[in-house]
This record gives C-alpha cells, structure tokens and sequence, in this order.
C-alpha cells in the first residue's frame, strides 16, 4: 500500500438527457449552483458537494444509475426537498439497516440520488486512507 496516497472525496458524473433541462433542475431543485458547462457537460455544486452531468442519449442509462450524497443536518434538507413535491415516492427519509440516515430524490433523466447522514452517535469513523 502507498502510505503517501489519500482518498480525498469522489465526484459523481450522471447521465442527463437534457444538460440544460437538468441544470436548471439541480438549480431550482436542489439548491446547486452550475460551476462550468458547455454543450455536453456541466458540473455543480452544493456546499462541498460536486457532481458532474454528461450528455447522454440512452435514458435507460440514466435510470440504471445512482449516486449518494453524504451530508450533515439531513431533516432540514428533507423538509426543503419535500415540500416541492420531490421525494421518490419510496425513497422517504429512513434509518436503514446500517445505521445512516437516508432519502432519495429522483433527476428528470431517471438517477437516483440518494442524501445520507451517519448517525452521531456512529462507532464508525471517516477513512482518508
């Protein structure tokens, strides 16, 4: 193992139809704000969370693809995104089996973005290794 090599964070690129249509989503919807795009790709951000979107014809690709998003203060993110009507109807926010805490929103392209929170009272801790 290389003890100078560090996992810092990951950016997930999801599939969009529609760039411009999906922009204005995350933007309108999710509260991110576009960093750079051009005609077949963008990214944004939302706090310290980035995610890239590409071009993509298939919208099957789409609906085959997830990403999650951890976060802290996850009820009040919650309650912003449910009262716009946009929780997948059996993604309610939940304390799964392995203790986080978690909610899905579906994109106008099909990708499902799940938002977790680790419980504070987690044995686990974050790894940068």
């Amino acid at each position: 193992m290389n003890s100078v090599t560090k996992f810092l964070n990951a950016v997930p690129v999801l599939p969009a139809v529609d760039i411009a249509a999906t922009i204005a989503f995350y933007e309108q919807q999710l509260g991110f704000t576009a960093e750079f795009q051009s005609d077949d790709y963008a990214g944004l951000r939302r706090g310290g969370a980035q995610l890239h979107l590409w071009q993509c014809g298939d919208r099957q690709v789409a609906e085959n693809t997830s990403c999650r998003i951890n976060i802290s203060g996850i009820a009040p993110l919650y309650e912003e995104y449910q009262t716009q009507g946009i929780i997948h109807p059996n993604g309610a926010l939940d304390t799964k089996p392995w203790g986080m805490s978690e909610f899905t929103v579906l994109d106008l392209n099909g990708n499902c973005v799940v938002f977790a929170e680790t419980p504070a009272t987690s044995n686990r801790r974050d790894r940068t290794d």
